[in-house]
């Protein structure tokens, strides 16, 4: 990795003790984290095993066993059109349970265990900050999904949501179209809110915006009140959230319950996707912002056919989410890459991984080979009457993943 990935991923097995550590794991588990063993990948046979590692139980399953579903159509998919290097996939599940220790701990399992290729999964970054050490000291792939805050990269994670400059920056930058001076920050109290939010602060700084106010609250909870009650009363012209999980059902309806609305003080939210809004409630969501860089109603001939085998595969009533998009990417990604290096090991993947091109629902994406991040097209979104999601912006053309922020000059000091 070139020196722009040290940030974070200096990475000496004693610091990613002391961050599992950190993140609430025994110290048994930080130093079986940092145990390196080899690998028990077996490739010998007709069959080849892959890791699904998502939430189906806690907070955070309103969203990720949305992911998961969407995982198996890729593998259903790839199977189908032979395998990847003559092997049909077949995939080992675990439940994260929404919890970052319980991920490193079955992150573990199934690199040590169930000897799996691969691992697809994660959402919060607290889960993916638990797991980075699990998969670095054992030089094995995590694949992980979901946009996050950015400033990190590493050789065994490759990331195929939205970094910053792909997703918060180009919502910052139309609400600064709009005239928007005054702004509130509302979060989960966790990585991703709290440093989405000092980037949001630093940009806000350097483009004549203020933030009024910036509140965080536990993942899981469901009592908003104090914290509706003060961005009422802040003035703010527009609320960026950065809730995560379920805990979005009680804001949204405390915020209802103060006759807040989307014409008198919008809401733009970084991880509400269309799957998320049956849960929260349409009459919360309707007319509401998203920023992501992919709705179900995309217009390509990719997303057509994405949709169409979704429905098919799992109802006519579900719907297609960004998160879920970019897992049924990351399992072609990561089976294109598998054949282009002929080889299921880490060090092979990763050789050839830069300028890996998958026709993707939302667009051509192309991995960048150093950051391990892909090429996204930010868009921004309203939610509609029928619980689908507009696009009312677009970037007009792909963005170039820049995770460190390293072409902001406001985000130097950012860390």
């Amino acid at each position: 990795m070139q020196n722009t990935t040290k940030k974070y991923s200096k990475t000496k097995m004693a610091v990613a003790a002391a961050a599992v550590i950190a993140l609430g794991l025994s110290a048994t588990a930080a130093t079986s984290a940092t145990a390196a063993t080899a690998s028990c990948v077996v490739t010998t046979g007709k069959t080849i095993k892959v890791g699904f590692l998502n939430s189906l139980s806690g907070t955070m399953a309103i969203s990720e066993k949305t992911v998961q579903d969407a995982q198996n159509l890729a593998v259903k998919e790839i199977n189908k059109a032979g395998g990847v290097n003559g092997k049909q996939i077949t995939v080992v599940q675990e439940d994260g349970a929404s919890d970052p220790a319980t991920f490193a701990q079955k992150a573990q399992k199934l690199i040590q265990q169930d000897c799996v290729a691969a691992v697809f999964g994660g959402w919060t970054s607290s889960s993916r900050k638990a797991m980075l050490p699990v998969f670095e000291s054992n030089n094995s792939l995590l694949f992980y999904p979901v946009q996050y805050e950015g400033l990190e990269a590493s050789k065994n994670i490759y990331y195929t949501g939205a970094t910053t400059n792909q997703q918060i920056i180009p919502a910052l930058d139309y609400l600064k179209t709009k005239k928007i001076k005054k702004i509130f920050l509302v979060g989960s109290d966790y990585v991703f809110p709290r440093t989405a939010n000092k980037e949001i602060k630093a940009y806000a700084a350097a483009n004549g915006m203020t933030v009024v106010g910036e509140e965080y609250a536990p993942l899981g909870s469901t009592d908003f009140t104090t914290i509706a009650n003060k961005l009422k009363s802040a003035g703010a012209e527009a609320i960026l959230n950065t809730i995560n999980g379920d805990s979005n059902v009680a804001f949204f309806k405390q915020y209802g319950s103060l006759g807040l609305n989307a014409k008198n003080c919008p809401v733009i939210s970084f991880s509400i996707g269309e799957e998320e809004v049956k849960g929260v409630g349409l009459q919360y969501l309707k007319g509401q912002y998203t920023a992501w860089d992919y709705y179900q109603t995309v217009k390509s001939a990719a997303n057509k056919k994405f949709v169409a085998a979704f429905k098919k595969e799992f109802g006519a009533a579900r719907k297609t989410s960004d998160p879920m998009e970019a897992s049924y990417v990351a399992v072609h990604l990561w089976a294109l890459m598998a054949t282009k290096a002929k080889s299921f090991a880490t060090d092979a993947i990763n050789k050839v991984a830069n300028g890996t091109k998958f026709v993707a629902p939302e667009g051509t994406v192309v991995v960048n080979g150093t950051n391990h991040h892909i090429t996204k097209t930010p868009l921004i979104g309203i939610v509609n009457a029928a619980g689908l999601i507009d696009t009312v912006w677009k970037s007009p053309k792909p963005v170039t993943p820049d995770p460190f922020l390293t072409g902001y000059a406001w985000a130097k000091d950012l860390k």
